[in-house]
């Protein structure tokens, strides 16, 4: 008879193989699309929707719907974003913000994945905690910003306590809506073969809310990059060098509406780059792995749907 460490052992590959063995039958197989194909269907289309955009931006000015310094032409704000550009500040105006965004991002998520695990398995904390977390949640970051500064002044720590107190809650009730939705079956299966305690977590909960924790994590970067935009804003200081907010914030008061539309696309080019880059093949990975992504499919409007299940829900 086996003893106790081997049956743990070979109980965990049993359930490795048991939920990679139903979720193959659930499955459809994935083909790669052909390039054209990918072109067509998610380049052409976004690049198509940004030239009309300048179209009608252009158009707008052409036909003078308000005075100049409202309304900059495309041309305007590009000159700004060249001559920000030659002078070598566009780099590192933009790198202040996204080195600072990421870094309290990363925070934010060593510490809402723990304090979500904690909320979703202990009854008392959960009913103490999770309406609180589910009120942060809702509460705008820019409101943090004035007392942030006055208990810690304009520094970087009060940047990351602003990123904090919006991107935690997100990760958090992302990760505790995962757990909440695993199948008791699940739970029971991984009881009946010995997995408990840290074990379950790793093998069993952590994998089975994973869709929902990836969704908890893009909301939590959301949040960050809010927050921080929203304290750049507020808090200015030459300690705190320039970042996007303050760029925007600048434009604001030299009355430069260029480099107000330059800031502001910068930030959505910011924030769309690293949906793409980091949270897009993330999610891509968790539902190649599940079979829950099929042939031309976006990721960001496939989660929780099930093949042959029709339009997302």
């Amino acid at each position: 008879m086996a003893g106790p460490d081997h049956r743990d052992g070979g109980g965990v590959d049993d359930l490795a193989r048991l939920e990679a063995g139903l979720d193959a039958l659930e499955s459809q197989t994935a083909r790669r699309a052909p390039l054209g194909d990918v072109l067509r269907r998610k380049v052409f289309p976004p690049v198509l929707a940004l030239l009309l955009i300048l179209l009608v931006w252009q158009v707008l000015v052409w036909a003078r719907v308000t005075d100049d310094y409202k309304l900059p032409a495309p041309l305007d704000v590009w000159a700004s974003a060249r001559e920000l550009w030659l002078r070598g500040e566009l780099l590192h105006i933009g790198w202040t913000s996204v080195s600072r965004g990421l870094s309290g991002f990363l925070l934010a998520l060593a510490i809402g994945t723990p304090l979500g695990l904690l909320v979703a398995r202990v009854a008392l904390i959960r009913s103490a905690v999770r309406p609180v977390l589910s009120g942060l949640q809702s509460l705008p970051s820019i409101a943090w910003v004035p007392p942030a500064v006055i208990w810690l002044g304009l520094n970087d720590t009060m940047m990351y306590a602003v990123i904090l107190l919006g991107a935690v809650p997100s990760v958090a009730n992302g990760l505790i809506a995962g757990i909440d939705q695993i199948p008791p079956l699940y739970l029971r299966a991984g009881q009946a073969i010995g997995i408990r305690g840290v074990q379950s977590i790793r093998h069993v909960v952590l994998p089975a809310a994973l869709p929902a924790y990836v969704a908890g994590l893009k909301q939590g970067w959301a949040f960050s990059w809010r927050s921080l935009m929203a304290a750049e804003i507020i808090a200015s200081s030459p300690d705190l060098g320039v970042g996007l907010g303050q760029l925007l914030d600048n434009g604001r008061n030299n009355a430069d509406m260029a480099g107000i539309f330059l800031a502001i696309i910068l930030i959505l080019v910011v924030g769309i780059a690293i949906d793409l880059l980091i949270f897009c093949p993330l999610e891509r990975v968790v539902l190649r792995n599940r079979g829950l992504l099929q042939e031309g499919e976006n990721c960001r409007t496939t989660w929780f749907r099930r093949p042959g299940a029709g339009a997302a829900s």
